[in-house]
């Protein structure tokens, strides 16, 4: 009789540890899978960053293999480009006096500053769907998630993830990136954000909330620019060339495709603004 009655509740009891289960196995799996990415990340760091400087050393001894003339033409050639940059210097640090004496004057608060760290590519994931960058610094050097990525030709993306050594960059050509823009010469806000990559042609991205007045064409395409409401990016940073706009989907704005720096495809080396006040990092753009 006892296992008669025993056998009864079998399936009770099996029913009551799979619902333990099934409420147990999600809050643990949360817990420990982040834990788990994040070292194995730092398990491929130092691969990636030993690839990285082996890299730099081939690069290192194959210049030595040029000869005398070339280095001698490739010295003449830095030599130009320093003195045309310190001229650049110069007249940078007269504005940015003036600037402060203006906001002195009209009792302005100072803009936001920061600091420039030049860090190197080691690695791309680069899909459709999944455009980023690893760089060669991480929280040994200071570098924070949300902190703006630009390089010569303007906006690369943004920090995404802060390991010890280094950092992944979500670039501006990812579906997931999305900030606040406008175009030069027009203080009205529009929205930028990157679109699937097809993989073999210029990288692009798209525009939206444009004023229906603004008219573009490929012969005079409009500037876009990053403006004071991007967050972390200061304002007047390139991001790329609106040759056309059509309606957009509310038939209110317009929308378009902007034309990226074909650069961003082969970066080498990205300056991270790193500022020196701190501000609230708000990824989505509304």
């Amino acid at each position: 009789m006892a296992k008669f009655r025993l056998d009864k509740f079998k399936p009770l009891v099996a029913l009551g540890l799979f619902l333990v289960a099934w409420w147990i196995v999600p809050t643990l799996s949360k817990s420990f899978l982040p834990f788990l990415r994040v070292s194995f990340t730092e398990f491929q760091a130092p691969a990636w960053i030993v690839t990285s400087y082996l890299d730099d050393l081939e690069e290192f001894w194959a210049r030595r293999s040029h000869s005398k003339i070339e280095l001698i033409e490739a010295g003449q050639t830095l030599a130009r480009q320093k003195a045309f940059y310190q001229l650049l210097d110069q007249r940078n640090n007269t504005l940015e006096t003036e600037v402060m004496r203006l906001e002195t004057i009209l009792n302005m608060p100072s803009r936001r500053e920061f600091r420039y760290e030049v860090a190197r590519v080691i690695r791309r994931d680069l899909s459709a769907w999944w455009q980023q960058i690893v760089i060669r610094k991480g929280d040994d050097y200071g570098i924070t998630e949300g902190a703006a990525v630009i390089f010569a030709g303007g906006v690369v993306g943004r920090v995404i993830e802060v390991n010890a050594f280094t950092s992944r960059v979500e670039l501006i050509t990812s579906p997931n990136f999305r900030m606040a823009a406008s175009f030069e010469g027009d203080d009205r806000p529009v929205v930028f954000q990157g679109v699937p990559q097809s993989g073999f042609g210029a990288p692009t991205g798209a525009v939206r909330d444009a004023p229906q007045d603004l008219v573009a064409n490929t012969h005079e395409p409009l500037q876009l620019i990053s403006t004071r409401l991007g967050g972390t990016f200061p304002p007047g940073l390139i991001i790329g060339k609106v040759g056309w706009l059509e309606p957009g989907s509310s038939g209110i704005f317009q929308a378009g495709e902007v034309q990226l720096d074909e650069r961003l495809l082969s970066l080498h080396e990205v300056s991270v603004l790193i500022p020196l006040t701190p501000l609230v990092y708000d990824r989505d753009v509304d």
